[in-house]
């Protein structure tokens, strides 16, 4: 099993990696393989509803987003850590997302998800409401923890003064992992993922 941490700061080795890279040592402790993929720092497109995407399973636009697409693809949970710019996710990890799940959202239904949001104060929980809605729209499990998945800190190093934000990166590393083993642990007893109802969508204009 397999998780696949997305690093969305622009700062590979900031508070963000920080906190993914807790999450990733106490997933390994349960027994759970996991990587940082770092979106990078050059500018992110954002997704232009082109539609070019559609039975390709990746985007026009070549760059990180595609990557990540080929990487979700052999990954079994997700995480998404993002800092907080203006109460808010950050503007690339926004586009990374737009795009990351509009043209690969099929390696990612059913598999469980959880966001991740580094902060200096304040802002963190419309982050993490933000992010949360990419999961809740895609058939994901939402994976929770002790405490709303953030950190604080304006420092890598002050980051790791935050010994509850710790706490409860290595709390949501345990419950994913839980959940991942209950997954295959379901799979392995035939119970299968359910399909979903399909065909309607609604505009509402007359």
């Amino acid at each position: 099993m397999k998780v696949l941490l997305i690093n969305g700061s622009p700062h590979k080795n900031g508070c963000t990696f920080t906190a993914l890279s807790e999450i990733a040592k106490t997933l390994q402790e349960c027994g759970v393989d996991s990587e940082i993929f770092h979106i990078g720092a050059a500018p992110i497109r954002g997704c232009m509803g082109c539609g070019g995407c559609a039975g390709k399973g990746k985007c026009i636009y070549e760059d990180t987003v595609n990557t990540a697409i080929e990487k979700a693809a052999e990954a079994d949970g997700f995480i998404f850590g993002s800092p907080v710019h203006y109460a808010s996710a950050g503007g690339g990890i926004t586009s990374f997302l737009d795009r990351m799940f509009y043209a690969g959202k099929s390696s990612m239904v059913y598999k469980p998800g959880a966001a991740v949001a580094s902060c200096r104060r304040a802002g963190s929980t419309a982050t993490l409401d933000q992010l949360n809605k990419y999961f809740t729209i895609s058939n994901m499990p939402l994976v929770g923890s002790s405490y709303w998945n953030m950190v604080h800190g304006n420092t890598p190093e002050e980051v790791l003064q935050d010994k509850e934000g710790l706490q409860t990166m290595r709390n949501l590393a345990r419950n994913m992992a839980w959940l991942l083993h209950c997954i295959q642990a379901g799979k392995e007893a035939g119970i299968h993922a359910p399909e979903p109802e399909r065909g309607n969508t609604t505009n509402f204009i007359r």
